[in-house]
């Protein structure tokens, strides 16, 4: 089983719920972090990205971490920031385009990310391990949530549910894109002990989103424990947890700068060699995804490509569907097109392909192609969570940008301390 813990959150004076949240740290440029920082001095990104306000210091510059350090220590003397007196959790509710996600934040052992009883599915790169490790450490404290789900026994997400239905949220924010972020703290006794009832039926989670956040959290750990400094609170890190049933996924499409010295006509007949390759006609360019036009899509790879102003549906049968990894799309398409016809060998680091979150309209893939700064657009369907979670319980690795999910969090609603 995995333990759950309940922790005081250290959180946004009631008053400032609404200006202090903010976009995780790594979903924007230095040069976006400034920018609002400068339109909202109050961001949490003076916390998280404290490089936006130190232009000409290095990133990893130990100045860098003792800022968001200073930052975050005069907002609490300050009164921006306030504890609650006692420990406990706290439900976090999302509200996107009429749709209610519900969530349990609390905190995670270390031990049970080192046990594998929180499972992961992508690989994390040490740079960034290195800068959120440093970062915690001078904070002392976890700023992000992890995203984690677990398969719901279908008891646990009612009784969540039930702790916001009636209850004034106890922070509250509004994103720029209109996404409410609310959170509701649980005190009482009877339904903390019920909650961590419910839990101790749960054998394992997965991690979603912050693959790197987690890590830094144990890394953490590990190094105040050779130091002598460890606490309990060292030992845990701040999640939130989603039914597995309860989120959305969506898939991550990929942009190519060009077509390696072939032109269109070319590359399609290419294409042809390996797959089928048909115009898909108009496509709704507000949506997330283009529903297939191919019957039996369960045993087929389906890819839409957007290249000359045209959208093309291409298709092939999955080989070896018991290949979890080697049958997704992604993989497929990265072997057989990235790599065998486009020379794009190393899918992090090649400067020639670039990646778009999935739950963003088609017509910005539209755009960029059609204004001339990449030359063709990948759009992938979504995996299925239940592919996600079997991956992770084999301990697999998938493919870089394989999944997007919804919903993102917002960090500097709810801080757990070390201390």
């Amino acid at each position: 089983m995995v333990h759950i813990y309940r922790f005081a959150a250290v959180r946004p004076e009631q008053k400032y719920s609404d200006r202090i949240p903010s976009v995780p740290y790594d979903v924007v440029t230095v040069d976006e972090a400034r920018a609002c920082i400068e339109q909202n001095p109050l961001s949490f990104l003076r916390i998280s990205r404290p490089d936006a306000e130190l232009p000409g210091i290095p990133a990893d510059d130990d100045r860098v971490y003792e800022r968001a350090a200073d930052i975050f220590d005069r907002m609490m003397a300050d009164g921006l920031f306030v504890r609650d007196p006692e420990p406990g959790m706290y439900v976090y509710r999302a509200v996107q385009e009429g749709e209610e996600f519900l969530g349990l934040v609390c905190c995670v052992s270390t031990d049970d990310y080192e046990n594998r009883r929180i499972r992961r599915h992508e690989l994390t790169r040490y740079d960034k391990e290195e800068d959120r490790t440093r970062h915690i450490d001078a904070v002392n404290a976890n700023t992000g949530l992890v995203f984690l789900l677990y398969r719901d026994t279908g008891e646990i997400y009612p009784a969540i549910a039930s702790l916001a239905a009636s209850a004034e949220p106890d922070g509250s924010s509004m994103t720029d894109q209109g996404v409410l972020h609310q959170v509701f703290r649980i005190s009482d006794e009877a339904s903390l002990a019920r909650i961590e009832d419910l839990f101790s039926g749960v054998s394992e989670l997965y991690i979603a989103d912050g693959h790197h956040r987690a890590k830094s959290a144990v890394n953490v750990a590990g190094r105040r424990a050779a130091e002598g400094r460890f606490t309990d609170e060292t030992g845990r890190f701040m999640v939130v947890l989603f039914a597995h049933n309860r989120v959305d996924i969506h898939g991550y499409s990929r942009l190519v700068t060009d077509l390696a010295g072939r032109a269109p006509a070319e590359f399609l007949k290419e294409l042809a060699e390996e797959w089928t390759v048909a115009p898909y006609g108009a496509v709704d360019a507000s949506a997330y995804q283009i529903p297939p036009k191919a019957a039996g899509v369960v045993q087929m790879h389906v890819v839409h490509m957007y290249l000359d102003g045209t959208w093309y549906e291409l298709t092939r049968p999955v080989e070896h569907p018991e290949d979890l990894i080697g049958s997704l799309d992604v993989s497929v398409l990265q072997k057989d097109v990235m790599e065998r016809i486009l020379g794009i060998t190393d899918p992090r680091g090649d400067s020639r392909l670039h990646y778009m979150g999935g739950a963003k309209p088609l017509s910005g893939l539209e755009r960029l192609v059609d204004g001339g700064e990449f030359v063709l657009a990948f759009a992938m369907q979504p995996v299925k969570i239940e592919t996600v979670l079997s991956i992770a319980d084999r301990d697999g690795v998938m493919p870089p940008k394989s999944t997007w999910f919804e919903p993102k969090l917002v960090s500097g609603l709810v801080i757990h301390t070390l201390e």
